[in-house]
């Protein structure tokens, strides 16, 4: 099968590319602040790993058949994919919000230590990235976007 033809594999980039674009919109009614950096960051309703895995396995399904050994492969991928992002993704984002707590109260307590008039501020470092992981509702719309969109794909194509 040549790459082009390669319906899956291009249901589930369409999947990435989409869950990924709506998030701008979903985030702009939720919360009215337009984001367009959310197209290129991780966390956040849909989940594109959620969209990108489910429309593998969808697609796969589609052309191998559901009853097929490799579509019950990409269906245990998916399943881990879609448990990692709510279990350990998500721990991972807590702890970070944690340490940017911890790493504010250190630099406010350096601060006030110093001698304010006579020394700058030290630079500030990036805090490390605390949307990393997924709610169980984003994981959940993620994966109903990409069989959603691998369907509709397919009927576009075929």
């Amino acid at each position: 099968m040549s790459l082009l033809h390669n319906f899956p594999l291009w249901a589930s980039i369409a999947a990435i590319f989409f869950a990924q674009l709506v998030k701008i919109p979903i985030h702009f009614f939720a919360s009215r602040e337009f984001t367009p950096g959310l197209a290129f960051s991780t966390g956040g309703m849909p989940s594109s790993h959620s969209a990108a895995v489910t429309a593998l396995a969808t697609g796969v399904g589609i052309q191998e058949g559901f009853d097929s050994a490799i579509f019950a492969v990409a269906c245990v991928f998916t399943i881990i994919v879609m448990f990692d992002s709510t279990g350990v993704r998500r721990q991972t984002g807590e702890q970070a919000i944690m340490l940017n707590i911890l790493l504010k109260d250190f630099q406010r307590f350096v601060d006030e230590a110093k001698d304010w008039g006579n020394k700058e501020q030290f630079q500030r470092k990036a805090e490390l990235k605390e949307l990393l992981g997924h709610q169980p509702i984003e994981v959940f719309f993620g994966g109903v976007t990409g069989i959603l969109l691998a369907f509709i794909l397919h009927s576009m194509i075929y």
